[in-house]
């Protein structure tokens, strides 16, 4: 199953590294449960909000020390105020 989630890079990542993990998420949305980048954020910080299979979450998660230019994580949500 898919769930929203904010994948924020290291400062280091460059932008090619940044656009191969979001094609990631699109070859994994060809499978039964869909995946797809749905904002790029680059001005205050260095990633995207994608819609991620359970297959591409374990991916990003299983980056091995050296490969891993993903800082963290987060599930995507809706922030208001009182």
């Amino acid at each position: 199953m898919a769930a929203k989630y904010i994948v924020v890079f290291k400062p280091s990542a460059s932008q090619e590294q940044i656009d191969s993990f979001a094609k990631t998420v699109s070859e994994d949305g060809k499978s039964l449960f869909r995946g797809e980048v749905t904002h790029k954020y680059s001005t205050t910080l260095k990633g995207f909000a994608a819609t991620l299979t359970e297959n591409t979450l374990a991916k990003f998660n299983s980056l091995q020390p050296g490969e891993d230019i993903i800082d963290y994580i987060e599930p995507d949500g809706v922030v208001t105020t009182q």
